[in-house]
């Protein structure tokens, strides 16, 4: 089977359901900016200081690609086939990886300015990223229907990646550089 159909050469796409639409519509937009941070935790997933985070950073990806599933599909019409969906268990599992990572964390008293290190910095990406497909998601859900557990799920993933790029900055013990304000 040939990668290239030509069927989006006018600006086109077909969503799950077959229903073509702009390839500038808010759905495609938004399942293309949850793409796009696929990639990003897959970047963040291959830095050495997560060697010990990877199983987890796969199936972070393996939901994203759930998201985008769900995101694609037409709402006006019942996919021929089931897709899967996020469920309570997949934003718990985030708030466990959290909760773990937290405890060994200094306590946070100001705002934390992203770097110190590459691979912190690849995670305050896909942090923003993250941040950018909520917002989208939420554009997407005052014109049509959308899974609040999408939302709940994105929203706190950007948590996690907020955690876990201070938990890596401590593992690689790079500066964590507090946000002082000029007055």
């Amino acid at each position: 089977m040939k990668i290239y159909t030509k069927t989006g050469d006018k600006g086109q796409t077909a969503l799950i359901g077959g229903r073509r639409v702009s390839k500038a519509d808010l759905r495609i937009d938004a399942y293309g900016t949850v793409d796009e941070l696929n990639s990003w935790i897959g970047l963040v997933r291959d830095q050495p200081v997560n060697d010990n985070r990877k199983e987890l950073l796969k199936e972070i990806q393996d939901r994203l690609f759930t998201v985008g599933a769900e995101l694609a599909t037409d709402p006006e019409k019942a996919p021929k086939r089931a897709i899967p969906i996020i469920i309570p268990d997949d934003v718990f599992q985030l708030e466990q990886a959290m909760d773990v990572m937290d405890a060994e964390l200094p306590e946070l008293r100001a705002f934390v300015l992203p770097g110190g290190n590459q691979a912190v910095s690849f995670c305050h990406l896909a942090r923003t990223v993250c941040r950018r497909s909520e917002r989208l998601v939420i554009s997407l859900l005052e014109e049509s229907p959308v899974d609040e557990l999408v939302i709940q799920y994105l929203n706190r993933l950007s948590d996690y990646l907020f955690v876990l790029s201070r938990k890596m900055a401590q593992e690689l013990t790079a500066e964590e550089v507090a946000w002082k304000p000029r007055t």
